[in-house]
């Protein structure tokens, strides 16, 4: 297995539609593996096959405690009314925003082995996010960042500050989608940047 690089908002393949997997064959099946290693580096909930450059639809979330892979997805059902609330990208580091979502669903798809697979996400204390987190991998596969749903008042950087006893916390600033483009595009970012190290080294090499 291997980290993958993560492609930063502005790479392209990031707004393209990606294609369906018509086989599943071990390019695949590595694939997958090296998106679980990625994710869990970068320590995040899902992660999209076009965040590593491969246009296919396959993407890899964590339900719980459990991780799966999941080829050609679609959800069959939602339920619930929507929900807003907070949203980051491996894509788009030390960033969140707030998208409204439904906090329940049903997947389908094929799993590493072709297995048809169905998984019914929640957002609650059991899966975490995992709803949330199917809604914006499938718009990962279909070229649409969350960026792009999000409520643009709250599009906010996330800084790691000292509060006055002295604790360590993650404060929001608002910002805009221009600022942020070129703050990637300058290769400077804030020391303070509540981003993980591997996505930092990604942006700043």
């Amino acid at each position: 297995m291997a980290i993958l690089p993560i492609r930063i908002w502005g790479d392209p393949v990031l707004t393209r539609r990606a294609v369906a997997v018509d086989r599943i064959t071990g390019a695949e099946r590595k694939l997958i593996a090296d998106m679980i290693e990625t994710m869990q580096a970068a320590d995040g909930a899902g992660l999209a096959a076009p965040q590593v450059g491969v246009s296919k639809r396959i993407f890899v979330f964590r339900r719980g405690e459990e991780t799966h892979a999941l080829i050609n997805p679609r959800i069959v059902r939602r339920a619930g009314e929507r929900k807003t609330g907070n949203e980051g990208c491996l894509s788009i580091p030390g960033v969140q925003a707030k998208v409204a979502r439904h906090a329940r669903v049903v997947v389908t798809g094929r799993d590493e082995k072709g297995k048809p697979v169905e998984f019914e996400c929640e957002d609650n204390d059991e899966q975490g996010r995992a709803a949330t987190c199917v809604q914006h991998e499938i718009d990962h596969l279909d070229g649409v960042l969350y960026i792009d749903k999000a409520l643009p008042e709250t599009l906010s950087w996330l800084l790691e500050e000292t509060d006055d006893d002295g604790e360590e916390v993650v404060n929001l600033y608002e910002t805009t989608p221009e600022e942020i483009r070129a703050t990637y595009n300058s290769r400077r970012l804030p020391a303070n940047l509540h981003i993980p190290d591997v996505l930092r080294e990604r942006i700043e090499k």
